[in-house]
């Protein structure tokens, strides 16, 4: 089966959720943005948790957030994994890489990683942020060739930023201030062009239902049927 969750942050007591106790080598769980546990090279305590996770039976995705060292994460080779392009961390890690499309149990997935830090002016270039944590011209146009190249039609979108109708849902149920970045109407558009079943994204820190096609998910684990 595939499961579908929030950030995780490099939190390793997430994985001792019960709902992953039964999982096994067939499953994938898939983290929708700020994995975290490829963020200090020199931290031990972040070494154990991740080979902790090592040792897991199934495999562990994740879309890239917008707090990730993307120095580590880019400095792994692309790997061709379930029909797209990964970097493959491990033998049961893999980075799904932006624009890519992968098919996991006869289900399309589109994914596309990356946002914008609110807190950039108090973060530290190369140490605790990094230009590239939003998609580039050519990662834009990798999705878009990718998108064509299946007919504008994918069983599922994973992100970590959400289409600007999803912030603007829940500054009116929260009325929160919320920022509305260039990704964010990009992914909006993408609604409109691409036919899809159902969309998830993580970086609302959130877990609520937007639409019958969009869910914010953060702690919950959703079960792909």
């Amino acid at each position: 089966m595939i499961y579908i969750t929030g950030d995780t942050h490099g939190d390793i007591s997430f994985f001792r959720n019960p709902k992953l106790r039964k999982l096994g080598e067939k499953d994938i769980l898939i983290v929708c943005g700020d994995f975290g546990f490829l963020w200090d090279p020199h931290n031990e305590k972040e070494h154990k948790s991740f080979d902790a996770l090592r040792k897991k039976k199934y495999t562990i995705c994740f879309v890239d957030g917008a707090h990730e060292n993307f120095d580590i994460i880019n400095s792994y080779a692309p790997y061709r994994w379930k029909g797209g392009n990964t970097h493959k961390i491990a033998e049961n890690i893999y980075h799904l890489m932006r624009g890519e499309i992968f098919t996991l149990e006869n289900k399309t997935f589109f994914v596309l990683g990356g946002g914008e830090s609110d807190d950039r002016d108090m973060r530290q270039e190369g140490v605790s942020w990094w230009e590239a944590e939003m998609p580039n011209a050519e990662e834009i146009k990798n999705a878009e060739d990718n998108l064509k190249a299946y007919d504008k039609r994918v069983n599922f979108i994973l992100t970590y930023e959400a289409p600007a109708v999803a912030k603007d849902f829940l500054k009116l149920h929260t009325n929160e201030a919320v920022k509305i970045s260039p990704l964010n109407t990009y992914l909006q558009n993408l609604t409109k062009d691409v036919e899809y079943y159902h969309w998830y994204f993580g970086s609302l820190h959130t877990d609520v239902q937007i639409s019958k096609k969009m869910t914010a998910v953060f702690n919950e684990i959703y079960e792909i049927k």
